[in-house]
C-alpha cells in the first residue's frame, strides 16, 4: 500500500516511483518470457501484430524495439496485472470504481541503438470521460539517465493537452518548446529492476536513445479507473469488461471535464507509437547511427 505522501506526490507532480512491486519469482518469470518472446524476432522481416522493429533489423541481426500487447500473447501479464499489489496501488491512485487494463506493451532499448520516444501525452492517444488512468511501467533492466530512462515533466498533467498533429494529421508527438515547456524541468523516472513507475495519464514524458552498454527493458501498462469510458468507443463490450482487474462493470461512465484534442485524423504510419512520430516536425531526441 503507499503511504499518504506517495498519493499526495503522484496527484501533485503526476509521477511516483516504486520499488520490489513484485515477488521476486514473479519478476524472474516475466523477465523469462520476455526474452523467449524477443527471440522470436529473428524469425520476421517486418512489423506484425507481435513485433514492432528497429530500422536495420534483419533476420541475422535482430533488433526490436516493441513487443505488442504481451497480455494478448502470454498470461503471465494479465496474472502480474492482477497482483493484489498492482491492484492496491492502481486502485490508491485511480479511485474506488474499480480498475481496467486499457493495453499493454514491452519497449525494450538495446546498447547503443534503442530508439527514443519523442515528448507526448498518453492522453493525446486515448482520451476518456474522466482522466484518472495511469501508465505503471515496470522496469525489466535498472532504468538510468544513461540507457534512456523516461523522462516526465512534473506538474504537466495539470496543463493542457498539447498539439500532437503534423501538417493536420495525428503524429503523436509534441513540440516541447513551442508548447511552452523545458527540457530543464524534466526528471529520469529512474530505478533498481523490479522498480514500477506511475505516471498520469496527462503528464508530458518521452525518452532518449539509449546510449550506454546496458539494455533497458520496460514493461507498460495502461490502466484505467473502471468508470473512464474511451471516447473513440470500443467494440466489444464482454471484452472491454474482461480487462478489469478490479471492480464490477458499469454502463454508467463518470464524465468530468479535461480538456481533450483527439488524435484524428490518423497518423499516416499506424502500428505504434513509433511509427506515428516518423511524420513529427520537430524531434528533442536524436537517434544516432548504431555502433
Amino acid at each position: 500500500m503507499l503511504s499518504k505522501a506517495q498519493i499526495e506526490q503522484y496527484h501533485e507532480l503526476g509521477y511516483l516511483v516504486v520499488e520490489n512491486v513484485f515477488s521476486p519469482t514473479l519478476f524472474s518469470e516475466i523477465r523469462q518470457v520476455v526474452a523467449e518472446i524477443a527471440d522470436g524476432a529473428a524469425h520476421v522481416d517486418t512489423h506484425d501484430d507481435v513485433y514492432d522493429l528497429e530500422p536495420g533489423h534483419t533476420r541475422e541481426n535482430p533488433r526490436l524495439r516493441r513487443i505488442k500487447t504481451p497480455h494478448k500473447h502470454h498470461e503471465i501479464f494479465m496474472r502480474a496485472a492482477r497482483t493484489k499489489e498492482m491492484v492496491a496501488i492502481n486502485t490508491q491512485l485511480l479511485g474506488p470504481s474499480g480498475v481496467r487494463l486499457y493495453g499493454s506493451k514491452i519497449n525494450l532499448k538495446s546498447p547503443r541503438y534503442g530508439s527514443p520516444v519523442e515528448w507526448h501525452q498518453d492522453w493525446a492517444f486515448y482520451p476518456h470521460t474522466n482522466d484518472d488512468i495511469n501508465a505503471a511501467g515496470v522496469m525489466l533492466d535498472a532504468a538510468t539517465e544513461e540507457n534512456g530512462a523516461m523522462r516526465v515533466i512534473p506538474g504537466s498533467h495539470k496543463g493542457p493537452t498539447y498539439d500532437h498533429h503534423a501538417d493536420g494529421r495525428f503524429c503523436g508527438a509534441m513540440d516541447l518548446q513551442a508548447s511552452g515547456l523545458r527540457y530543464e524541468d524534466s526528471v529520469p523516472l529512474c530505478g533498481p529492476a523490479g522498480s514500477v513507475s506511475f505516471h498520469h495519464v496527462r503528464i508530458v514524458h518521452g525518452s532518449a536513445q539509449n546510449n550506454s552498454d546496458r539494455a533497458r527493458g520496460f514493461l507498460l501498462y495502461e490502466f484505467a479507473a473502471a468508470d473512464a469510458f474511451p471516447l473513440m468507443g470500443f467494440k466489444d463490450y464482454d471484452e472491454f469488461n474482461s480487462r478489469l482487474v478490479a471492480g464490477t462493470p458499469t454502463n454508467t461512465p463518470r464524465i468530468v471535464p479535461a480538456p481533450v484534442r483527439l488524435p484524428v485524423p490518423p497518423a499516416p504510419r499506424q502500428g505504434s507509437i513509433y511509427e506515428n512520430q516518423f511524420s513529427a516536425r520537430t524531434r528533442m531526441f536524436e537517434m544516432k547511427a548504431a555502433e
